[in-house]
């Protein structure tokens, strides 16, 4: 699981820092996650191939998660995109995208599929063999969903020492991978648990865009691997959370300490402070494994 972050401040894109949009990658799929201004360039600027889009996740409709949209769009017709994209959204998102659309004539030339949203219990949005995606409902000032990822465990592998350890004939280990029990060579069950190894732990990534402190979402998230929850305020603003639908730095260490995240990024921070590492410095008063989110910054979790 790598995660790109393209941009992580708060409002408005400025020559330096630009507002948010993540690269997921997770199970050999590349989610993109919001799409702020700048996004197409962010992507070309890190080297992530447009052509592994295939689904896009927009957390709410304000302009700084989502203004980027309707020129990546026009760009993958431009670039003569055939396979469908997949667009997951608020409702109204279908609306303002295809207005965008018909006033430039610039209809795509690849399925464009909508998923709106309007729930405000979390649902499961994607699924496959690998993967699958929950809404994390948030309290802002327009609809808001994060979003969870989570990987399904992987089949247990061939233990090639334990097999010959066993004796297990070849002939065997395509059975064996499959879940079945070995028999040895005086005829005796081998279960499939001493012949194979365990899987690797699933990994899972939330995340949290603009929200007031929420601790509804804490059961959905709960163990989670990773946790990016927004910071745009540090404590000596806190009084601006409830007017403006957003969090400080500490109130993301609480919602990270009770959901016993493993790890927690902040983000989405305000352009009124100096240095970013302040937001870092007050979370781990509260919550002891934090790391801050920066434009161009790749996180790989091994």
């Amino acid at each position: 699981m790598k995660l790109t972050v393209l941009g992580c401040y708060a409002a408005t894109p400025r020559t330096f820092t630009n507002p948010t949009s993540q690269v997921l990658e997770i199970k050999n799929h590349l989610f993109l996650i919001d799409c702020g201004e700048g996004t197409q360039v962010q992507l070309r600027k890190y080297k992530v191939k447009f052509s592994r889009i295939n689904h896009i996740f927009i957390s709410h409709l304000h302009g700084d998660h989502f203004f980027g949209l309707p020129g990546l769009i026009s760009t993958f017709r431009l670039l003569g995109r055939e396979k469908e994209l997949h667009i997951y959204g608020p409702k109204g998102i279908k609306q303002a995208i295809t207005l965008f659309l018909k006033l430039g004539d610039s209809w795509t030339d690849y399925p464009l599929i909508f998923h709106e949203l309007e729930s405000k219990e979390s649902e499961l949005v994607f699924e496959d063999e690998k993967v699958n995606v929950r809404t994390v409902p948030l309290i802002h000032r327009v609809y808001t969903n994060g979003f969870l990822f989570q990987e399904k465990e992987s089949p247990r592998t061939l233990n090639i020492e334990a097999a010959r350890k066993y004796g297990i004939d070849k002939s065997q280990f395509n059975n064996i991978k499959k879940g079945k029990d070995g028999i040895d060579a005086s005829g005796n069950l081998v279960s499939n648990k001493k012949l194979t190894l365990d899987p690797p732990e699933p990994k899972s990534y939330a995340f949290c865009s603009d929200t007031v402190y929420n601790e509804a979402i804490v059961p959905i998230i709960k163990d989670v691997t990773v946790l990016y929850h927004e910071s745009t305020f540090l404590e000596s603003e806190e009084h601006l959370c409830e007017k403006t639908k957003h969090s400080t730095s500490k109130q993301a260490a609480q919602i990270a300490k009770k959901a016993n995240a493993k790890l927690l990024i902040l983000g989405h921070y305000s352009t009124r402070y100096k240095s970013i590492e302040l937001f870092k410095k007050e979370a781990e008063d509260v919550f002891p494994v934090v790391d801050l989110a920066d434009d161009g910054k790749v996180f790989d979790f091994k």
